[in-house]
């Protein structure tokens, strides 16, 4: 869930380019067998109470198979005036990855796979 829309968009079009849907309510990216969506909350709910319609996601992890396409990525994100962690070591899986920050505070990452993922 997302607080702005057009701001979502505008956000992850610099990333992505251009969305396959939007709408006054929604934006999504189709990536092959993957989409990744966003959208207004369906109801106002109490602060401080856990409601599957709030704004938020822990974070979303993106993983790239070779260094240079972590690399990539990472000027991407320069380029495009994202501010960005560069690319660090994660101390808990000894993997490179870099990680960003959405408009909604919802922190990304690209993250370098291991041989054995799929």
């Amino acid at each position: 869930m997302v607080k702005d829309v057009n701001e979502t968009s505008k956000f992850y079009s610099k990333l992505f380019g251009n969305p396959s849907h939007q709408d006054a309510d929604s934006v999504s990216w189709k990536f092959e067998n993957t989409k990744i969506f966003f959208g207004h909350p369906f109801k106002e709910i109490a602060p401080n109470t856990f409601d599957r319609n709030r704004i938020g996601l822990n974070h979303c992890a993106w993983g790239v198979r070779t260094v240079d396409e972590l690399k990539k990525w990472k000027n991407r994100l320069d380029e495009i005036g994202i501010k960005n962690s560069g690319i660090i070591k994660d101390r808990y899986q000894d993997r490179d990855y870099v990680w960003f920050d959405d408009p909604d505070s919802i922190r990304q990452e690209f993250y370098l796979r291991s041989e054995h993922e799929e």
